[in-house]
């Protein structure tokens, strides 16, 4: 028995150090940035400029921004948890050459941004970065927020007090505390994390349309997490729409039709 006690305290003391550690290193299990700085002109990406957001805390948050053709829209981008600005270049070609305008803001850490991330800094400097895209002139009824996975967590907060013209979430999550404890059930994920994102608990109050695009065959935020972020936009305007794509994963599924989704839940935006 007294091998069976040992064993037992021994196991539990393993365990607590295991919960201890992913307490400790959460923010590298939500967050993963490349913090290399590169101009927008090093990827290709003639046209856009790069913009630095100043917060209270000393902190600078670098956007790069690409004007849109007259009468066009622009996207009010947040990215997803990993890598840097470059690495989205592609996406900002893509919807740029339909004449729309992409504003897109990094986070603290990634892309020679100073500070380190968090959720709450994440979402300010988010509202700081939608108040400095009005300044150029850009008017509110013009912008669609984006929000591109991480990013969905983020653009949702900001849809909330933005009277913008719609809203895009690509592959979003009901929380991070319930994709943390799908991938750690074994952890007391609801207990340990800081950094939660709850979408679920907030998309019911967006009132403008809503575009919700996710891959069926995602393996890092299940699709089933989409529908019910869309299940529960109750308020959300029209046109109001989710699109799952087969064979899609979490972040290829442009190749798979939702750019196509996009253009068209654009297009039908900017005719109400």
């Amino acid at each position: 028995m007294r091998i069976v006690r040992v064993a037992v305290g021994m196991a539990g003391l393993l365990y607590g150090l295991v919960v201890l550690a992913a307490w400790a290193g959460q923010r590298h299990l939500v967050y993963a940035p490349d913090p290399r700085k590169m101009s927008p002109s090093s990827v290709g990406l003639d046209g856009v400029d790069e913009r630095w957001i100043e917060a209270p805390d000393g902190a600078r948050v670098v956007a790069w921004f690409g004007p849109p053709r007259s009468g066009q829209p622009t996207l009010l981008y947040y990215h997803g948890n990993g890598g840097n600005l470059a690495l989205r270049s592609e996406r900002i070609r893509r919807f740029m050459a339909q004449g729309w305008g992409v504003y897109m803001m990094s986070y603290r850490g990634y892309s020679g941004s100073g500070g380190v991330p968090s959720e709450a800094d994440n979402i300010s400097d988010a509202e700081r970065a939608q108040k400095d895209l009005l300044s150029t002139g850009i008017r509110a009824q013009d912008i669609v927020i984006y929000g591109e996975s991480l990013g969905t967590g983020v653009a949702t907060r900001v849809a909330l007090g933005a009277p913008v013209g719609g809203l895009i979430l690509d592959a979003p999550f009901t929380s991070i505390v319930d994709v943390g404890a799908a991938r750690y059930p074994m952890l007391p994920v609801n207990w340990l994390l800081e950094h939660r994102y709850e979408t679920i608990s907030v998309i019911g109050q967006v009132r403008m349309p809503l575009l919700v695009v996710h891959g069926e065959a995602d393996r890092i935020v299940p699709v089933e997490m989409g529908r019910k972020v869309f299940q529960a936009a109750v308020r959300a305007a029209e046109p109001k729409r989710l699109v799952t794509l087969p064979g899609a994963g979490h972040a290829n599924h442009m190749r798979f039709g939702s750019f196509e989704a996009i253009v068209a839940f654009i297009n039908d935006v900017r005719m109400r």
